[in-house]
C-alpha cells in the first residue's frame, strides 16, 4: 500500500506506525514535513520536505494570523503533492495532524484518497485550559482569537472522512455533533522500555546523585504555568524546609511551549527563582534528555510530579506511570481520566504548592505502603496504553478507512453504521 503522512515535525506522533509500516517492503511510506531532521531516518520511510511560501503578514489581523499561517502551510503541502503525484505516487490513504494547516487542501490533490485526521486539541474560552487560572481572567479581544483559531480545525473535521484523539478528555473539547466522527485511540508507550528499574540510582553525564535516598522528579518540554511550573518551584520550597536530604531533577526546556510569555521577558525559570529562595545545590535542572537519560530519571524517581491545566495530556505521564513511578497529579480532568487518587497515583489541587509539597511528603514517609500503587501505575499502562497493544489497533484503523470498511459507531447511538462511501 502506499501511504501519506502529514505533520511539520517528524516523526512527532506517527513515529512508531511509519517505523511498522516501512519495514514491510511491499509498503511505499512518504511523510510530508516542513523540518527534515536529517539526523532522524527511518528506514523504509521517505520525506518529502514542504517549504511555507512566507509568514502571515504583520498587517493581518492578529485573530486570523493563525489561520494564515495554516493557509499558506497548506498550499505548501499541495504544491509538494503535486510533485508526488506527477512522480507516479498517489496515496491509497492519508493520515495528517490537524491544526497547523498541513491537511487543508490535500483533498484537492487527491480528491478520492481517504484521508484520517489526528485531533490533538479544540479551542474553548471557557471550561478548559484558557480560563483555567482566575489570575488570568479573559478580555473579550481573547475570546475572540481563541474562537477563530479553531477554523482550520474545523474546515478538516468537514474535510477529512474520519479523525482521532488520543484521550477521552481531548475528544470531549470537540463539537458535540462532530465526536462521533472521533475514534479515540492514545498513540502508545513502548511499555517494554519504560519498564521499572527497583532499586535504580541516578547518575547523569554531569550529575551524580547515586547517593541520594529522596529524589522527586519533574519532566516537561517547557517551563510554564500550563504545566504547573510555577506551583512546583513552590512546592519545592516547602519541600526543602522539611526534608534537608531531598534532591529534586528538572527536566525541560527553560522555554514556554504553550501559553504566553512573561512580558518582561524573563523566563518562568528565572521569575521563579527571583521570587522563590531554593538551595539550588538539591535542585538539578538538567535541560532537556535524550530518551535513554530522561529514562534514567524516572526509574530513579522516589515521587513524580505531573501537573497540567485542563489540555493536552503530555506523553510523559504516561511513560512515568510505565516505569512505576508513584506520581502525584493535579486534579484535572486530563489526569483524573488515567489517575484514580490511592489507587494508581495521588492528586493534587493544582494551585495549592502546600498540597503538592504535603502529598510529596507522604510518599517520602511510607515508601512500602506505596508499592502497591506503583504496580497498579504500571498495571494501568498494559491494560489501557501499551503501544504493543495500540500499534495494532492503529494499523487497523487506518486500513479500514483506507479499504473502505471502517464501521463507526456514533455517540449515543447503539447501530453501527457503514463510512458513507460518498466521503471516500
Amino acid at each position: 500500500m502506499k501511504y501519506l503522512f502529514l505533520h511539520p515535525n517528524f516523526p512527532a506522533q506517527y513515529r512508531h506506525i511509519i517505523t511498522a509500516l516501512g519495514a514491510n517492503p511491499n509498503n511505499q511510506v512518504v511523510f510530508g514535513t516542513k523540518n527534515e531532521r536529517p539526523e532522524w531516518k527511518i528506514p523504509g520511510v521517505h520525506k518529502a520536505l514542504f517549504k511555507p511560501s512566507r509568514e502571515p503578514r504583520p498587517e493581518t489581523h492578529h485573530y486570523v494570523r493563525p489561520l494564515e499561517s495554516a493557509v499558506i502551510y497548506g498550499q505548501a503541502v499541495f504544491r509538494t503533492a503535486e510533485q508526488l503525484k506527477a512522480q507516479g505516487f498517489v496515496p491509497d490513504v492519508i493520515c495528517g495532524h490537524s491544526g497547523w494547516g498541513p491537511t487543508l487542501f490535500v483533498k484537492e490533490a487527491f480528491p478520492n484518497t481517504p484521508l484520517l485526521c489526528y485531533f490533538e486539541w479544540f479551542y474553548h474560552s471557557h471550561g478548559s485550559d484558557a480560563d483555567f487560572d482566575p489570575a488570568e481572567p479573559l478580555t473579550v479581544d481573547d475570546m475572540a482569537r481563541i474562537r477563530v483559531k479553531n477554523a482550520p480545525i474545523l474546515i478538516d473535521l468537514y474535510t477529512c472522512d474520519w479523525g482521532l484523539s488520543p484521550t477521552y478528555w481531548q475528544r470531549s473539547q470537540f463539537p458535540t455533533e462532530l465526536q462521533s466522527k472521533l475514534s479515540v485511540l492514545h498513540d502508545g508507550v513502548d511499555a517494554d522500555y519504560f519498564k521499572p528499574n527497583p532499586g535504580a540510582k541516578l547518575v547523569l553525564p554531569n550529575l551524580d546523585l547515586s547517593g541520594v535516598d529522596e529524589l522527586v522528579t519533574y519532566v516537561a518540554r517547557g517551563m510554564e504555568p500550563y504545566r504547573g511550573f510555577p506551583e512546583f518551584i513552590e512546592a519545592i520550597a516547602y519541600l526543602q524546609e522539611r526534608r534537608p536530604n531531598c534532591h529534586v531533577v528538572i527536566v525541560g526546556s527553560e522555554r514556554v511551549c504553550y501559553g504566553k510569555s512573561l512580558p518582561n521577558g524573563k523566563t518562568y525559570k528565572q521569575e521563579m527563582l527571583e521570587k522563590i529562595p531554593l538551595d539550588l545545590s538539591r535542585v538539578h535542572f538538567v535541560g532537556s534528555l535524550p530518551y535513554g537519560l530522561y529514562l534514567k530519571v524516572i526509574q530513579a524517581s522516589d515521587v513524580h510530579v505531573y501537573l497540567t491545566r485542563p489540555f493536552v495530556l503530555s506523553w510523559s505521564m504516561i511513560e512515568s506511570l510505565s516505569t512505576g513511578c508513584l506520581i502525584v497529579g493535579s486534579d484535572t480532568p486530563p489526569v483524573r481520566e488515567v489517575i484514580q487518587d490511592g489507587e494508581n497515583g495521588l492528586l493534587v489541587d493544582f494551585f495549592s504548592p502546600k498540597q503538592i509539597a504535603d502529598r510529596i511528603d507522604e510518599v517520602l514517609d511510607h515508601p512500602t505502603r506505596m508499592a502497591e500503587i506503583r504496580a497498579k501505575a504500571r498495571q494501568t499502562v498494559l491494560e489501557r496504553y501499551a503501544l504493543s497493544n495500540l500499534l495494532v489497533k492503529h494499523l487497523e484503523l487506518i486500513h479500514q478507512v483506507a479499504n473502505r470498511t471502517l464501521q463507526i459507531k456514533d455517540v449515543g447511538m447503539e447501530k453501527k453504521q457503514p463510512l458513507a462511501s460518498s466521503k471516500l
